[in-house]
Parts: structure tokens; C-alpha cells; sequence
């Protein structure tokens, strides 16, 4: 937050100390003290080398005069201020321009990000777990675009492997021709009906082998995938698609092409869109080079079975096996030449890596070994690590079919949208109501992912989602929506915001804790993108709406006596009003005008 005040304060310790501080800690005086604002006097104390308490009483006392300030008062070493409305709004809300201006950061602290997210396979369509992947993906991209840096968005497909073989035989064996456009599904999902399909009969196969060889009874599955007809048939598939088998390949080809336009349905009704696709397919034979050169440099090691390894001085590291003894990669080796190739194509001062939590110790061992290697831009790789969503019924299984399907989740929160706009609008129907639920059912979905930190587990709940009261995306929305409609009426009314703007007309608590939230917004933008954290921006815009909600409940707009004090209570909610569509809009969640 930015004060006048707060400049003569610092003039102020310069001459009575000798010490610059140039950033003077300000933050919302605690409900249970009297005060707009609070000075913290122990980080003051720290660096002026001074008694915090002493400080305080120090800066009230200069304080006490100053022509801003209302009323002011030490507690310890806090400073509760109580700013004059006329420079409470002057500093806050008068200058919405600047306001919003002071989002992005200075030129000098932006940077180039390259923020790699959602990942799928070419086997299944994508489930829940991918749209919390990609909403809290674009959301962390477009809050730190908003705060001024350049972003790059990348995806990985991974298109090949054992995985992506089970679907295509098992398409062999039991589609019978079929094709997206004669089965009228979307190709992703055509093709992960195949990977069930796979899942069920090597299922039967495996209960046969044990039922015939009792003495197998203790093995695993995976243990005896190779043991059974349909595993071997998959592990031969993946040979000859290595070997560049042309009947294999163009199958391959095919299917994974029917994935993609399945895909672009799923990203293009999410709002989601990439600068870049990789596809493991073109990536996976990348970094065995950068092995054997840091084998030359005694980065790696060969061990006896010619495996490479490298030995982390970080004992919860351990052993990390490069190459195996064969030569092949590992997936590491693979992610190792990946990163070289993003660094290389787009120079990014960060990459970040938006995948789940249960991948953490393969980044800390691939950010290890590149700093093992010696690339400088190792310290700038960063692992964004974010929960697992469940449901009521428990964890998601994707090789049984069990998951929440994307587009199917989308289908049924548009319907629970659409019944509670009906429900809401009552016999005025809107006429364009299926537009309102697509972009009520999207705000409700990706607020209820975005609003917690990324690293917590959460659980999936549409009903509760799709509420227009309660901590919810329909409840910001409607604040917005709120807010447009009486502009309007004020525009209607051309008589009705007639009067002269005066902020000092303000007085009234409602007002100016409106304004004072109003006032953190850039702060608390540049914070959630410093921290990786879209849930602080998704908790400032639900506190917003709270406020705008009792400011509207307990200071008549379009109704007050006066028309000054109408004119600036409109200007007022106009401020909260484009706060809102920016942060939302940061968030990647459209607004409505109409609700």
C-alpha cells in the first residue's frame, strides 16, 4: 500500500536516526484494534537498531500532526493509524489507473518463465486430475504475465511407451474398424475405452495363469505381465514401434491423432493454450550425449555392470542409474535432455514444473544432476508440486475406468449451473442461459481448484462448487455482476450520478474497508506470483466481494440523498468493479455482466 504519509515518515527517521528506509511495513489494523493501517515497528527497530517499543511511541508522537492522519495510537510496538477520508481514498481508490498500473512489476524484476503443465497421455482422455493440473497451470502462467514477466506455456505429451500399446492392441483385437467418426465419441475417449478394454482381458489372463500355476500365486501383477499372452503381445508392439515397424507406426499415427483432437475440444472449453507442444516421441532418445560428456568429466560414473550412475553427496538422494547397463535411458535421462532442449529454444531465466506431489524426488534428483553437470540456470528450476483431488467414493483409477472424465465433469457442472440460474432467475429467464452456465459452471469449477494452495490434497464436491453464497466462484461472479448492473442503472438514470465526485465524503466503515482492500491488490498480485500461489489471489477476490456485499448491505448507492455522495459511491464500486475482472481475468475465470 502505498501513502503519502509514509514518505514524510521515512524523511522523518532519515533525519532523526541517519538511517534510510526507503519501504516502511504497513499492513490492515487487526479488527479488534481502532485503525485503518498498522506500522510493525519491530522490523523498523531491527533496522534502525532502536527499542521497537520506543520507535513506536517515537512515530506516533511525529504522526500525531500530520495533516492525513486522523487519529493515531501505540500498542507495543504497533502504530494503529486512522487516516482522514479524503487521503484515505486519495491514496487508494481515486487513481484507479495507477492502481491497476502498480500490478505489473518494475522493468528490472521481470524475467522470462517458461511453465511447463497438464502432460497427458495419448492412451485415456483426461480426467480431474489434469483439470486441476491445468487450471492451477494457466492460472500460475496468467498471474505472472498479469505481474509484468514474459511466460512461456509448454506441454509434454507422452505419446509413446508400453502404455500407449495396450490401447492400440487391444484396438487391434476387439475394435473392429471402429473409428471416432462412425461411434460418434470424441477420439480420447474412443481410444481409452481400448485401454480399459486391454486392462480387462490381461484382468482374466493373469487369474487363468495363477489358477493354472498355483505356485505364481505370490507374484505380482506386474511381476507376470510378461508371464501372460496379451503382455508379451504389448511388450512385442513396443519392439516394433522402436524398430519403426510401418503397420505399427501408422496405427500409432493414427490413434494418437484421434487423442489429439480429443484434447483440443477438452483444452479449447478450458481455456487452455500452449506456445509450445513436446512429444516424448521426438524427445525420449534425448541425453544420452549429455551423459557420456559428463562421464568424460567425472560427473558420472560407470559402475561394474556398465550401468551409469551418479553418487549425490545428499544422502536422501543416494545412487541415481543414468544409462542402464544395456545403454538405454532412464526417465531422468530423458528429462535431463528435455530441459537442455526448452533452455535452449526459449532462453527462460525459470522453468517451472507443474506435477503432482508424488514426482518430488525424481525433480530433486534431476535439478541435482544438472547442477552436477554445471549449467548456471540450474538454481532456476523449480518443481511445483500440487495434490491429488479425490472423491467421496475414494482414489481414481484410470485402467478401470473409474475416473471422473474431464468433458463429462464439464457436462454436469454446466447442468447443476444451468438448474441454479433457473432456480435463482426464477420466471425471468435469461435468454441466453446456456451461455451463463458455461461460464458459471467454469468459474465454479476452476475457483473450487485454485482456492486452496496447490499443495493440498482437496475433495472433489460440484454441488457445493455451483453455490452463489459461500466461498465460491458464483459468489465473485455475482459481485461483479452486481456491480455492472448498477452502472447501468446509473448510466439509465442520467440524473442519478449528477453530483460532484468528493471522496472525503466517505466516512462510513464499510467504505473504507472497501477501500483499503482495493488498495492491497497489487501487492497481493505480485505476492501469489512470487509464491507459486493462485489461492491468495482466489482468497483477496472473495474477500473483495465480502466487502463490496456489506458496503451495498449498509451504504445505499443509487439510492443516497445526496448526489455527491452518489457519484463517489458509484466510482467507488467501479474500482472494486475492474479489481475484479482483473483478478479474475488473472485467474483465467470469466466474468458476467448479467447473473
Amino acid at each position: 500500500m502505498k501513502f503519502a504519509f509514509l514518505a514524510d515518515l521515512s524523511d522523518f527517521l532519515q533525519s532523526q536516526y541517519g538511517v534510510s528506509v526507503p519501504e516502511i511495513p504497513v499492513e490492515l489494523c487487526p479488527p479488534q484494534f481502532t485503525g485503518d493501517i498498522t506500522v510493525n515497528c519491530f522490523p523498523l527497530a531491527k533496522a534502525l537498531r532502536r527499542n521497537p517499543m520506543e520507535l513506536a511511541a517515537a512515530l506516533c508522537a511525529q504522526l500525531a500532526s500530520h495533516s492525513d492522519i486522523e487519529a493515531v495510537s501505540a500498542v507495543k510496538a504497533f502504530v494503529n493509524i486512522t487516516l482522514r477520508p479524503a487521503a484515505l481514498m486519495r491514496d487508494t481508490v481515486a487513481d484507479r489507473d495507477a492502481l491497476l498500473a502498480a500490478v505489473a512489476l518494475p522493468a528490472v524484476e521481470r524475467r522470462r518463465v517458461l511453465i511447463e503443465f497438464s502432460a497427458p497421455n495419448t492412451n485415456k482422455p483426461q480426467h480431474l486430475g489434469h483439470v486441476r493440473n491445468n487450471t492451477v497451470g494457466m492460472a500460475t502462467a496468467s498471474i505472472l504475465e498479469r505481474a509484468g514477466h514474459d511466460v512461456v506455456r509448454v506441454n509434454l505429451v507422452n505419446d509413446r511407451g508400453i502404455h500407449i500399446c495396450k490401447s492400440m492392441l487391444a484396438y487391434q483385437r476387439f475394435g473392429a474398424g471402429v473409428t471416432p467418426a462412425s461411434s460418434g465419441k470424441k477420439g480420447d475417449h474412443l481410444v481409452g475405452d481400448f485401454y480399459v478394454a486391454y486392462d480387462k482381458e490381461l484382468r482374466k489372463q493373469l487369474a487363468a495363469l495363477r489358477l493354472d500355476k498355483p505356485a505364481l500365486a505370490d507374484k505380482t501383477d506386474e511381476e507376470l505381465f510378461l508371464e501372460t499372452e496379451i503382455g508379451m503381445a504389448a511388450q512385442e508392439m513396443l519392439r516394433a514401434w522402436e524398430q519403426n515397424d510401418p503397420a505399427v507406426r501408422a496405427l500409432w499415427e493414427t490413434m494418437n491423432q484421434w487423442v489429439f483432437d480429443g484434447f483440443a475440444v477438452t483444452y479449447r472449453r478450458m481455456g487452455v493454450e500452449f506456445e509450445r507442444t513436446y512429444l516424448e516421441s521426438q524427445t525420449y532418445m534425448l541425453g544420452k550425449d549429455i551423459i557420456r560428456d559428463g562421464l568424460e568429466r567425472g560427473v558420472f560414473k560407470k559402475r561394474d555392470d556398465g550401468a551409469v550412475i551418479i553418487e549425490f553427496d545428499d544422502p536422501s538422494l543416494g545412487t541415481k542409474v543414468v544409462l542402464r547397463s544395456d545403454g538405454t535411458s532412464v526417465y531422468v535421462t530423458q528429462d535431463i535432455g528435455t530441459t537442455m532442449l526448452k533452455q535452449n529454444d526459449f532462453q527462460p531465466d525459470q522453468q517451472i514444473w507443474v506435477v503432482g506431489d508424488e514426482q518430488i524426488r525424481h525433480f530433486k534428483v534431476l535439478f541435482a544432476i544438472l547442477k552436477a553437470l554445471g549449467y548456471s540456470w540450474a538454481d532456476q528450476l523449480t518443481h511445483m508440486a500440487y495434490g491429488m483431488v479425490n472423491l467421496p467414493s475414494g482414489k481414481m483409477k484410470s485402467r478401470e475406468g473409474t475416473v471422473v472424465d474431464a468433458d463429462e465433469l464439464f457436462d454436469e457442472m454446466e447442468t447443476l449451473a444451468r438448474d441454479a440460474t433457473v432456480e435463482k432467475a426464477g420466471d425471468d429467464l435469461p435468454e441466453n442461459l446456456d451461455e451463463r452456465a458455461r461460464v458459471i459452471s467454469m468459474a465454479a469449477l476452476k475457483f473450487m481448484l485454485l482456492k486452496v494452495n496447490p499443495k493440498t490434497t482437496i475433495m472433489f464436491d460440484p454441488q457445493a462448487s455451483i453455490k452463489f453464497e459461500g466461498d465460491t466462484g458464483p459468489y465473485v461472479l455475482y459481485a461483479y455482476a452486481r456491480i455492472c448492473s448498477m452502472l447501468r442503472k446509473a448510466a439509465a438514470a442520467s440524473d442519478v450520478a449528477a453530483g460532484a465526485l468528493d471522496w472525503s465524503l466517505l466516512k462510513e466503515p464499510a467504505e473504507r474497508m472497501l477501500a483499503l482492500r482495493c488498495a492491497l491488490y497489487p501487492e497481493l498480485l505480485q505476492k501469489a506470483a512470487r509464491d507459486l500461489d493462485s489461492s491468495a489471489l482466489a482468497g483477496y477476490l472473495l474477500d473483495l466481494a465480502k466487502d463490496f456485499s456489506g458496503f451495498y448491505r449498509n451504504c445505499p448507492v443509487l439510492n443516497a440523498n445526496d448526489a455527491s455522495l452518489r457519484t463517489t459511491r458509484l466510482a467507488l464500486s467501479e474500482t472494486v468493479r475492474v479489481i475484479l475482472a482483473d483478478g479474475l481475468q488473472a485467474l483465467t475465470i470469466n466474468t458476467l455482466e448479467s447473473m
